[in-house]
C-alpha cells in the first residue's frame, strides 16, 4: 500500500503540470479547428493555421513534461533537467506517455541512488545538484532507453494504439462504458483519476474519442441525479436533497463529478449503481458516434469545440435520464410518517433556546 501510495503521489504531480499545459494546446487546436476546419491542418500560411501550430508544439511537450515532474516529485530539483531530456526522448523514440512515466520513475530512483551512494570530495559537493547527479542520470537513463528500453516499450504502446484504431461500433461502446463506469463509480476517487490519466495519456498520442467519453461520464452524474431531484422532489428526497440537487446541476455542466458526493455518501447503495449505469451508457454512445475533444476539462463549455457535438449532447442526455431512471427504480418513496421526521430533524434544538 505504501508503494502504490507514493506512485500514485508521484503521477498526480505530473499530471498537475501536465494540465494546463494539455488545456492551453487543446484549446489553441480547437479554435484553429471551429476558424479553419476540419483540415486547418493543410492551410498553410493562414492564422489559424499558426494557432493549430502552437497547439500542436504545446501537444509535443506533454511527455517531458509529465516525466520533468514526476522525477521532481521523487528526487525534487536534480530530477528536472534529467526529466525533461529522457521525456524528450521517449517522444524521438515514440515511447510516448507509457515511456513517459517509466522514464520518470528511472530518473527519480537513479538520482537518489546518486545522492546517497556517489562519493566526491568537498570541494566538488557543491556541483553535485546542478551539474554531476543530473549529468550522469541523463546519461545512465538516456542510454537506458535508448538501448534496452525503450524499443519494447514503443512496441506495446504501439500496439495498444493499434487495437484502439481497429475499434468497431461495438468495442468503441465497450471501451466507452468501461471508462464512464470508472468515471461514475467513486465520482473523483482514485479509480476515476485512473480513468482519466489514460484518457490523457491516449489524447497525447492523438486519440481524442477517450478524452470526451471522460468528459461526459464525468458530467452524467450530477445531471443524472439532479434529474431525478427535479422528477420526485419531496415524495423521494429530503429537503437537504433537493438543495444539493440544485447544486448538482451547474456543477454537473462544468464537468464537476464531487457534486453528487452528498448523494451517494448517504446512500450509495442505491446512488453509484445509478451513476455508474447512465455514465457508461453515455461514454459508450459518445465513444460510438465518435466524439472527439482535444480539451481535457471545461465541461459543457468546451462542447461547441467538439468534433460531433451535437451527439455529445445527445449522448448526455440519454446518461443522465439512465441515472434518472436507474435512482429513481431504486430509491423507495418516502411515507408520510418519514417526510414528518425529516421536517422535524431539520429543526434543532438551538433554533427552539430563546435567550433573556
Amino acid at each position: 500500500m505504501v508503494i502504490w501510495s507514493d506512485v500514485k503521489k508521484h503521477l498526480l504531480t505530473g499530471v498537475s503540470y501536465m494540465i494546463p499545459l494539455v488545456v492551453a494546446s487543446g484549446l489553441c487546436m480547437a479554435i484553429a479547428k471551429v476558424m479553419g476546419g476540419a483540415l486547418v491542418g493543410n492551410a498553410e500560411g493562414t492564422v489559424a493555421w499558426y494557432i493549430n501550430n502552437i497547439g500542436g508544439i504545446g501537444m509535443g511537450l506533454i511527455v517531458p513534461v509529465i516525466t520533468a515532474y514526476m522525477a521532481y516529485s521523487i528526487a525534487n530539483r536534480p530530477g528536472l533537467a534529467p526529466g525533461f531530456i529522457c521525456g524528450a526522448i521517449c517522444v524521438q523514440i515514440k515511447a510516448g506517455f507509457l515511456g513517459g512515466i517509466i522514464a520518470a520513475f528511472l530518473v527519480g530512483y537513479v538520482v537518489l541512488f546518486l545522492k546517497k551512494y556517489l562519493k566526491v570530495p568537498k570541494a566538488m559537493q557543491g556541483l553535485m545538484p546542478v551539474m554531476i547527479i543530473p549529468t550522469l542520470t541523463t546519461l545512465i537513463v538516456g542510454l537506458m532507453l535508448y538501448l534496452f528500453i525503450g524499443l519494447p516499450i514503443t512496441w506495446l504502446q504501439n500496439s495498444i494504439l493499434d487495437f484502439m484504431k481497429s475499434m468497431q461500433d461495438g468495442s468503441r461502446f465497450i471501451l466507452g462504458a468501461m471508462i464512464g463506469g470508472m468515471m461514475g463509480f467513486d465520482l473523483g476517487g482514485p479509480i476515476n483519476k485512473t480513468a482519466s490519466l489514460f484518457c490523457n495519456a491516449l489524447m497525447v498520442e492523438n486519440f481524442f474519442a477517450p478524452t470526451a467519453a471522460k468528459i461526459i461520464g464525468g458530467m452524467t452524474p450530477p445531471l443524472g441525479v439532479a434529474l431525478a431531484v427535479f422528477i420526485w422532489k419531496e415524495k423521494k428526497f429530503s429537503r437537504d436533497e433537493i438543495e444539493a440537487g440544485k447544486a448538482a446541476l451547474p456543477l454537473g455542466l462544468c464537468f464537476i463529478t464531487e457534486g453528487v458526493l452528498p448523494f451517494a455518501l448517504a446512500d450509495p447503495l442505491r446512488v453509484i449503481p445509478a451513476t455508474m449505469a447512465g455514465s457508461a451508457v453515455s461514454s459508450g454512445l459518445s465513444m460510438m458516434w465518435n466524439v472527439t475533444s482535444t480539451v481535457p476539462h471545461g465541461g459543457i463549455f468546451v462542447v461547441p469545440l467538439m468534433e460531433n457535438s451535437g451527439m455529445f449532447l445527445l449522448a448526455l442526455c440519454i446518461g443522465a435520464c439512465v441515472t434518472a431512471a436507474v435512482l429513481s427504480f431504486l430509491k423507495p418513496t418516502l411515507k408520510p410518517n418519514e417526510i414528518e421526521n425529516i421536517e422535524e430533524k431539520e429543526i434543532s434544538d438551538d433554533d427552539l433556546k430563546m435567550n433573556f
